[in-house]
């Protein structure tokens, strides 16, 4: 009788190597990043730009200027002249005559005198418009030429003419004197104008001899 045969233990399945999961999140992160970066060079880039970047304005037109017109000055007064009354302060001068090419003056071998170039006698009527006596000086009186130079009067020549007032007397108030002012001028010097004055401290008025 034959001996029954057993099987042997029963030999284990050899273990199977557990299976690796797929990880999945890696590349799908991956591909999400990817394409937040491809936003932000692209679309997000073009926003950035648009809205930091200066804009450039068109020129403006310009507007052809308009021609200005040149201001015309306005012409000065012209001066008074001989026979229209001039005021200076509280003296009202009128010129009456102008004499030039006088080589001398006076009679008196005393006081005459001979001028250096030629005497100019300017006769002038002189108002007191003040409400108080007022003496006038004949040397506050300035003439000038036609190059205009200034001349002083030359108040020893002067002594040679008639006159209603000396040179130390005063002219009461409402009153008219006439006045005769001398000049030694060049003998080519032509009387042009004169600034006749109140006093050597007024601003004085000039007046047109020709």
């Amino acid at each position: 009788m034959s001996t029954p045969q057993y099987p042997g233990p029963a030999q284990p399945y050899p273990a199977q190597a557990p299976r690796k999961k797929s990880r999945k999140w890696p590349w799908l992160v991956g591909a999400i990043v990817g394409v937040l970066v491809v936003v932000g060079v692209t679309g997000g880039g073009e926003d950035k730009d648009a809205s930091t970047a200066p804009v450039a304005s068109a020129p403006a037109a310009e507007s052809p200027a308009a021609p200005v017109a040149p201001v015309a000055a306005e012409p000065e007064p012209a001066a008074a002249g001989i026979g229209t009354p001039v005021r200076d302060g509280k003296f009202e001068f009128t010129v009456t005559n102008v004499e030039t090419g006088l080589s001398s003056l006076g009679d008196n071998p005393y006081l005459a005198k001979e001028a250096q170039g030629q005497f100019v006698v300017v006769t002038m009527t002189v108002l007191n418009t003040s409400d108080e006596p007022k003496g006038v000086s004949p040397d506050d009186q300035k003439l000038f030429d036609g190059q205009g130079r200034k001349f002083s009067a030359d108040m020893t020549a002067a002594m040679n003419l008639d006159t209603d007032v000396a040179i130390w007397d005063k002219i009461n108030p409402g009153n008219s004197v006439t006045l005769k002012v001398v000049y030694d001028m060049p003998a080519d010097a032509v009387p042009a104008s004169m600034e006749l004055h109140d006093s050597m401290f007024s601003g004085g008025v000039k007046m047109s001899l020709q």
